[in-house]
């Protein structure tokens, strides 16, 4: 396509060309694109980079006109949308009686959303048996150098955002910046799935926790209407979760704050409403100040039926080592810290790794908080120990 404005492409520089043709699926080797010759010295004919290049110019001009045209279809799906499935006119009925939804609105939006392999693929669990899970494996992904580095820059960018979070909420800075790290990588990976389509799919085709995702589904219809938006504009990850610090709808509308005072909640696009989110539902769901997270133990005996009883501090510590639980040696202060805390509620947690001796430690009640965030023991220490190599590297870059 000839433009007054766009004259035909002769030459390409050889990246973009590179691209063209492997989008076409094409291959050529880097002398065909005019530079360096192979090993042997020879150079790939001029017939040959002409057809390149030919190649090439014909696959940009087709990319362009598909591009200016709208009005080409797009791929037909596989699946019926939504809106087809008995179920989800159920799902809509309920939520006209319930909330006064418009029916028809409703089914406007699930018939633009389809059944995502993708979603289902990446809920269901992964199919190792329960013994392979890895302490090491997982710690090993959020506590590195790229994700320290990343938290200290984060901190230092945000610093007074942070501080006046911790003044109102009374939660430290590298807890809030721990959980934004280990969620989003302090925002880089957000997930860019249509959250309606998400939380359908979720809902509608995946039994085992379906009444949840259709509950957040229900969260997210009535968020989009408070706020004005559409429920089809949402972004976020394949669970449906939304923005930096990936709060789920339900959480979002109980807990997410306008920190930054613009008069909305934006926790995609405004850092100061993802900290002070953050905050907000670690406050609310007990965030204690001042006090401890968890601490290296020591186990003499069976620790089974301390394991089975879960992450909520339910014994205090000095019960705990009448039983053969205490507080790991290796603590300079270990003797002073049991004695002090004796009293303080606990719970035994576990981290194993297969071939590795299993890791204990003494959650505290701020732990079992941040497993309200997730319930796994895994990510609660993960983002106690990110916190923590946050904290110290940066009072030693002070010293």
């Amino acid at each position: 396509m000839k433009t007054r404005n766009n004259p035909p492409c002769r030459f390409l520089p050889a990246a973009l060309l590179t691209t063209l043709l492997s989008s076409a699926g094409l291959w050529l080797p880097s002398t065909a694109l005019g530079q360096a010759p192979n090993a042997s010295g020879k150079t790939v004919p001029k017939t040959v980079k002409k057809h390149a290049t030919k190649v090439a110019a014909n696959t940009l001009r087709a990319h362009r006109v598909k591009t200016a045209n709208r009005t080409t279809p797009a791929p037909t799906p596989q699946t019926p949308p939504f809106s087809e499935l008995p179920v989800v006119g159920e799902f809509i009925q309920e939520m006209q009686e319930r909330h006064g939804f418009d029916a028809n609105e409703l089914m406007q939006y699930f018939s633009t959303v389809y059944s995502n392999a993708v979603v289902l693929k990446a809920i269901r669990p992964a199919a190792v048996p329960e013994q392979q899970r890895s302490w090491q494996r997982y710690r090993a992904h959020f506590l590195n150098e790229r994700r320290i580095d990343g938290g200290l820059d984060f901190w230092r960018m945000h610093e007074a955002t942070l501080a006046r979070a911790e003044a109102v909420y009374g939660v430290p800075p590298e807890i809030i910046v721990a959980i934004i790290g280990v969620e989003t990588e302090y925002g880089r990976n957000m997930g860019n799935f249509s959250v309606l389509e998400a939380l359908s799919t979720l809902a509608f085709e995946y039994p085992p926790r379906a009444p949840f995702f259709r509950s957040e589904l229900e969260a997210l219809l009535l968020m989009a209407r408070e706020n004005g938006a559409l429920p089809t504009d949402y972004r976020g990850s394949y669970a449906g979760a939304i923005g930096i610090p990936q709060f789920m709808p339900s959480s979002l509308r109980r807990f997410a704050v306008d920190f930054d005072g613009d008069g909305r909640i934006e926790l995609r696009h405004s850092t100061a409403d993802a900290i002070g989110s953050v905050a907000s539902y670690l406050n609310r769901h007990g965030w204690q100040s001042n006090a401890p997270v968890a601490l290296p133990a020591r186990v003499d005996g069976d620790p089974a039926p301390l394991i089975a009883a879960g992450t909520k501090p339910a014994q205090a510590l000095g019960e705990l080592a009448r039983q053969g639980v205490t507080l790991l040696e290796t603590d300079p202060r270990a003797a002073e810290k049991q004695a002090d805390l004796a009293e303080w509620p606990v719970a035994l947690i576990d981290l194993v790794t297969p071939d590795w001796p299993t890791e204990y430690w003494i959650g505290f009640d701020n732990f079992y908080v941040i497993t309200r965030y997730n319930r796994s023991s895994f990510y609660a220490m993960s983002v106690f120990q990110l916190a923590e190599a946050l904290r110290q590297a940066r009072e030693a870059a002070r010293e």
